[in-house]
């Protein structure tokens, strides 16, 4: 058994785990997500075996007491052969790190991390309430503030004034389609009437789901737009979506813009 320490938020667990899991698919090796069996209750994953609270105490107090190996994938491009030979030795191993990373396995089991993960009905059914009956087309606006203050030395965060003149050149685009814009994310401090007032040709609406509802909703959208981030590139993971990451405010936007998530899960920042 493989017990995979996720770190950060959910997004970023559900790319971390699906790394892990592909690996051990490909060698036979089961997994468990240490974050999946207890903090985040909303998806799959969250009832199959092994995915509960007392599998996660076992794990992290045998992990602790050195009662099973743990192998770490903290540095960029190192070679870990050592490590991956102590996960294919060892009956259990407790594993960490952003860098766990096997892109074409991810991509060769990807079907079954979508499995794993699809959002329980209860989900699925708040977010039909809310875009199930929106005619035209359906825009997913994920805004990360909070510490993307430092993040890359604040890079990528951007203002309100700059993520609505980015969606205004999205709905320029479909100039003879009804666009609605569903905007998510982390700022409590959102201008809400300054994106009404100035999206006026648009549908706006503000969600405030909780973080699977949000993710779902994203999933569902037609394309998507926000800074780069794990969150709107997971959401973009599970129908395929064309999304556009802000990498410049001021940059033009065209259908070229928009990617889709097996190439940009392989340049994420």
């Amino acid at each position: 058994m493989i017990f995979v320490h996720d770190k950060g938020r959910m997004a970023n667990n559900i790319l971390q785990y699906g790394h892990v899991y592909a690996w051990g698919r490909e060698h036979g090796r089961k997994t468990m997500s240490m974050r999946f069996a207890y903090k985040y209750p909303w998806f799959h994953i969250c009832h199959t075996r092994y995915h509960n609270f007392l599998t996660y105490l076992f794990a992290k107090y045998a992990a602790k007491w050195k009662l099973i190996p743990t192998v770490r994938f903290d540095e960029e491009g190192a070679d870990y052969s050592n490590e991956e030979q102590v996960m294919l030795d060892r009956k259990m191993v407790f594993v960490g790190g952003w860098y766990a990373n096997w892109h074409d396995l991810f991509l060769k089991y990807k079907e079954e991390i979508l499995d794993l993960f699809a959002f329980d009905n209860k989900v699925e059914q708040h977010v039909e309430g809310i875009i199930g009956t929106q005619q035209g087309i359906n825009l997913g606006v994920h805004i990360r503030r909070g510490d993307y203050a430092r993040f890359y030395g604040g890079r990528f965060f951007y203002s309100d004034e700059q993520y609505v003149e980015v969606i205004k050149r999205f709905a320029a685009m479909h100039a003879n389609e009804k666009v609605n814009v569903f905007i998510c994310g982390n700022d409590p401090k959102l201008q809400r009437d300054f994106y009404r007032d100035n999206l006026k040709a648009c549908h706006v609406e503000f969600p405030d789901g909780n973080p699977a509802e949000d993710l779902c909703l994203l999933s569902h959208c037609d394309y998507l737009i926000g800074a780069p981030s794990t969150f709107s590139l997971v959401a973009a993971m599970y129908r395929d979506t064309p999304l556009y990451w802000i990498e410049d405010a001021e940059a033009e936007l065209n259908d070229s813009s928009f990617k889709h998530f097996d190439y940009l899960f392989r340049h994420i920042y």
